[in-house]
């Protein structure tokens, strides 16, 4: 427990107020895809041309060009607890929301809260949670300026983030060039360390969920056109955010499963046999365009790190392979996987 949850005579346990928390409680994103896909048809000829980056084709985040040198970048994102710790359960969701800010090259300057917490909900748990998003969206940059709160049966906490970046130097999913390396900037497996690893396992999980990709993004930004490709691993983990890549730019992603870096405990829980719920919403997004070497490898613990749903997961970036050596020397980068010329697909080896 967190100092700053020390004050309670009965320690709160959040997930007990919740049937599911995290990213895992997305929508699965076939679902999602076809909804958004109807939005943007429908509004399509209405489109602003300062809206550089919409519905058509979606990505990380919004992003509205203000002036020639400035567009802001419009991000929103929340969920119920998926740990039991108020100030774990603020700084990770704070750390995600800026996320998808970090993950268009952009820099936060400002955010309000989404709240939603049923009548009787610990008051205290309620302002420790504040506390710990604001501090989290300080180290990204920004300032919490409002939001709103509502009553709601069950948590549910995030925020809607604001950033700025050049209309320029924007980063997209789309751009991946064959050659290009892949290559992530945080382990796999949170989803399986926070359902069967130990309490060792799960606070290193949880560390890792509550550091920003605000680093990540700046070196990122340092390479200029030597990056060509960039998103977030959330919710339909690295398969389906890699496909996402891939279907985009026109090319093959080939994942290198024995090079997979994961969370304590993940690939021990996927070698048991372990699945999060949103295990089989990714497997059905992704049918059709993940495929394995072997095809007896399709039950096996890499396939599982693949689909499952991360929470403040790390930067998927397509780079070219002397970006990819420059990142590489530090440690908190690692290769994932390459980029071929095939057909829009993933591929795992």
């Amino acid at each position: 427990m967190n100092a700053a949850s020390a004050q309670f005579s009965v320690p709160i346990k959040l997930t007990e107020w919740t049937s599911c928390g995290g990213c895992a409680a997305k929508w699965g994103a076939s679902l999602l895809t076809d909804l958004v896909s109807e939005l943007a048809s429908g509004a399509q000829s209405k489109i602003d041309p300062a809206l550089l980056v919409g519905l058509a084709p979606f990505d990380d985040a919004a992003v509205y060009q203000v002036s020639e040198d400035v567009a802001l970048v419009s991000t929103t994102d929340f969920f119920p607890p998926l740990v039991d710790d108020p100030d774990d359960f603020g700084a990770i969701s704070a750390a995600n929301a800026c996320s998808d800010v970090f993950a268009m090259g952009g820099r936060v300057v400002m955010a309000v809260n989404i709240a939603a917490f049923p009548e009787h909900f610990p008051s205290e748990a309620i302002s420790i949670i504040f506390a710990a998003a604001a501090r989290v969206v300080a180290l990204a940059g920004g300032t919490v300026a409002g939001g709103h709160t509502i009553r709601n049966p069950e948590p549910i906490f995030g925020l809607a983030v604001q950033g700025v970046v050049d209309p320029q130097k924007i980063f997209r999913k789309a751009g991946a060039k064959a050659g290009d390396v892949a290559l992530l900037s945080k382990p796999l497996g949170t989803g399986l360390t926070l359902a069967a690893g130990t309490d060792a396992e799960k606070l290193v999980a949880i560390s890792g969920m509550r550091q920003l990709n605000r680093q990540a993004s700046e070196q990122l930004q340092q390479l200029g056109g030597a990056v060509h490709g960039v998103t977030d691993v959330t919710g339909y983990g690295l398969a389906g955010h890699g496909w996402e890549m891939a279907q985009r730019s026109g090319v093959q992603l080939v994942l290198d499963s024995s090079a997979f870096r994961a969370y304590p405990g993940a690939l021990e829980a996927a070698q048991r046999g372990v699945r999060t719920g949103g295990d089989p919403r990714n497997r059905t997004y992704v049918d059709g365009h993940f495929f394995v070497d072997d095809k007896n490898f399709d039950d096996d613990a890499g396939v599982a790190l693949c689909m499952d749903p991360q929470t403040s997961g790390g930067l998927l970036a397509a780079v070219t392979p002397e970006a990819a050596e420059k990142l590489l020397q530090d440690k908190m980068w690692w290769r994932v996987g390459e980029f071929t010329a095939a057909s829009a697909s993933v591929r795992l080896r």
